[in-house]
């Protein structure tokens, strides 16, 4: 089974912050007035992972906290070195002149640059640690120390000086961590978040039995996703490939799979359906494709064993006129579930979507045509010039607009394994929230998660619960008023060609499937792996090898019926069936013409010989020839159809070495050969007759002159 995670994530500033001396973090602890708190850590990467001394320190809840509040900063201490740390001092600073915007909050975040002066709001000793244990210490910030702070971002930052580490505590461990405090009043404007739910199978197109029973398990990824959600107001954004891999497996299904399907039905949050496999509808539009493209038909994933029979009762037939009969009874019949019912959604608000980001107006147009009219379609502000009202229109087309940086920290948050350094980029969210508040001027905003399929409960809890409202509804949501925004995005045409590649490919297919009975149990597994090579929450560089990895598979398939290579054929009667290998390495049997035509009309051959090849096997197939010559060389061209005409293989050449007159000689030499042995024969018998003969004369003139003596 593969996954799909976001490319983003605090390792990932790690990274690109190598070179630092070590890795701080705070995070924030609860505030006086039961106001929210803070959480920061730090951001600078060590030489060496194994060798490190981390700092994590919290104040307020997500970095919040009301103005004219108190706070507790909360330091915990990691000495990730093999050897003990000495005792030290931290010291929490900060810096009151407010950033202004997300790029200083960046600049701040990445780089450790703010304009204005830092002054300390609280200091502590911090005692010895062991190698490989931390502990923690709480300064109390009393609402006098951090003064009369207005509402605003403001940056923080925590050191660590004295502390030593080494055998004989000669290395300098100290470091310094940088995060932000938000001063702001209780949340007025309502914030929904969408929650992509996706998984994608090993194989490709539908999640099999013990994927769904790990993905579904107590500890399942599946699981936790519902266990995230639960108790939120997110909004699902599901995709039908997981219910649909569950109900074709009908009572095959884990019990698991079946109550987590039961568990998702169950839940109150709005949800709406992503196209089938989390498919791309711009890249589609882009290709000019007339409408979005669909699984072909379920029926090859369907086992009539695997669903029971219901029992069907016959209604009697009324009125007086009706002739008496026996009184009718149920008869048997399996039910299988319709392409409909295997991919419905329950509860899903129609007419959603959310595709990749590089759209234009156009492709607007062509939703509405894939969809109808009220079509609204999820973009992110960064496709509409950085606007962060959540409800909006573009030349008449409905649009739900996600604020796109604070999505990007929350989608770090949700992937963020570890509950400290998740406490940062909680701060972090918060402040740049604040920020789309502002440019929104009260309007609703909208956060949508990055695809993850590898996410853990509490983290995608936590980040669910950084940003959505109680009470947000999605549907009142789309019932404001919408502000005008403009498309600002270019059009991906690497993304559009891809879908006119696979499009040409599964063409082939097509045609290349007209050897097997049902063709649909090659095209329809076809079909749902270009919907999830097509998938919205691919990266630039993984759908490129996505998309290769797709046409080598195909390649593979189109060459699985052939006839191998031979080396010369020997022929030495006039007459014979020459045996002409066809392999088939596909899991179904395959059913094949051969056409054979020889280059000299000295040989006769049978033009066509249809046979039928097993699964993942090799059929000799006996072609009845014929030499009007006594020898010589014929090369024989082959190849393979199917019964309707297409083409499976492409001509091939065999040579065959025709030695008819070897047969001739063969007769001559073994007729000579039993006349020889005949006369041997013959001669045997006279000479041991004559043997026979000479022994009674000799008997005979022994046995007279006994007869005279008598």
């Amino acid at each position: 089974m593969t996954a799909i995670t976001p490319e983003t994530g605090l390792r990932a500033r790690l990274h690109r912050l190598a070179g630092r001396a070590a890795v701080f973090a705070i995070a924030a602890g609860t505030c006086a007035l039961g106001a929210p708190g803070a959480a920061f850590a730090a951001d600078q990467a060590p030489k060496d992972d194994d060798q490190t001394v981390e700092l994590h320190v919290s104040a307020g809840m997500r970095g919040l906290i009301a103005p004219g509040s108190s706070t507790s900063a909360t330091l915990t201490l990691d000495n990730g070195t093999d050897t003990r740390l000495s005792g030290g001092q931290v010291e929490v600073e900060l810096n009151r002149t407010p950033l202004p915007d997300d790029a200083a909050v960046t600049s701040w975040l990445d780089d450790g640059e703010a304009p204005g002066e830092f002054a300390a709001i609280g200091a502590d000793d911090t005692e010895p640690i062991d190698a490989g244990a931390s502990a923690t210490t709480t300064i109390f910030v009393p609402e006098d120390t951090l003064g009369d702070l207005a509402p605003g971002v403001y940056p923080l930052r925590a050191e660590l000086t004295g502390a030593k580490t080494g055998e004989d505590a000669a290395a300098e461990a100290d470091t310094t961590a940088t995060t932000v405090l938000i001063v702001a009043d209780s949340q007025t404007t309502q914030i929904g978040v969408i929650v992509p739910l996706t998984a994608t199978p090993e194989g490709g197109a539908l999640l099999n039995a013990e994927e769904l029973a790990e993905l579904t398990a107590a500890d399942g990824a599946l699981t936790a996703q519902l266990d995230g959600i639960a108790g939120t107001t997110a909004v699902i954004a599901v995709d039908p490939s997981i219910l649909t891999a569950i109900r074709v497996l009908g009572t095959a299904a884990p019990d698991s799979a079946r109550e987590w399907l039961t568990r998702l039905d169950g839940l109150p949050n709005a949800r709406f359906a992503v196209q089938f496999g989390d498919a791309d509808a711009t890249a589609q539009a882009q290709a000019g494709l007339p409408e979005l493209l669909q699984p072909t038909t379920f029926a090859p994933f369907l086992n009539a064993a695997d669903f029971p029979q219901t029992p069907e009762t016959v209604a009697p037939t009324d009125g007086t006129g009706a002739t008496p009969g026996p009184t009718p009874g149920p008869t048997d019949s399996t039910a299988l579930p319709t392409d409909e019912e295997l991919t419905a959604v329950e509860g899903a608000l129609p007419r959603i979507l959310w595709p990749h980001d590089a759209l234009t107006e156009t492709d607007l147009a062509a939703f509405t045509g894939y969809l109808g009219e009220g079509t609204t379609t999820i973009v992110p502000s960064s496709a509409v010039g950085g606007q962060s009202a959540a409800h909006a229109t573009a030349s008449g087309h409905d649009l739900l607009v996600t604020d796109a940086t604070t999505s990007a920290v929350l989608s770090e948050v949700a992937a963020e394994g570890d509950s400290v350094d998740r406490q940062r980029l909680l701060a972090e969210a918060t402040a740049r929230l604040q920020f789309a508040q502002a440019r929104s001027a009260g309007a609703p905003l909208l956060i949508g998660l990055d695809r993850d399929e590898n996410r853990r409960a509490d983290a995608l809890r936590d980040a669910i619960s950084a940003a959505d409202s109680l009470g947000f509804e999605f549907a009142a949501l789309r019932a404001t008023t919408p502000v005008a925004a403009t498309l600002t995005a270019e059009p991906d045409t690497a993304r559009s060609a891809a879908v006119t590649t696979l499009l040409a490919d599964e063409s082939k297919l097509t045609a290349f499937s007209s050897i097997l009975e049902d063709p649909q149990v090659l095209l329809s597994p076809e079909r749902i792996r270009i919907l999830r090579t097509l998938a919205v929450g691919t990266s630039a560089n993984s759908f490129t090898e996505d998309l290769a990895d797709h046409q080598a598979q195909t390649r593979a398939t189109l060459n699985a019926v052939n006839i191998p290579p031979s080396s010369t054929i020997q022929l030495l009667a006039a007459n014979a069936d020459l045996p002409i290998a066809v392999r088939n390495d596909l899991p179904w049997p395959v059913t094949v013409q051969l056409f054979v035509s020889p280059t000299d009309p000295r040989l006769d051959v049978k033009p066509m010989t249809e046979t039928v090849v097993q699964p993942n096997s090799t059929t000799r197939v006996k072609v009845p020839v014929s030499a009007r010559v006594g020898s010589g060389e014929v090369d024989l061209r082959l190849s393979l159809y199917s019964p309707t005409g297409v083409q499976i293989q492409g001509d091939q050449t065999v040579r065959v070495a025709v030695r008819a007159e070897w047969e001739t000689i063969g007769l001559v030499i073994f007729g000579g050969l039993a006349v020889l042995l005949l006369a041997l024969g013959v001669i045997r018998t006279i000479r041991r007759k004559r043997r026979e003969t000479a022994a009674e004369d000799e008997e005979a003139v022994a046995t007279e002159p006994e007869e005279k003596r008598d």
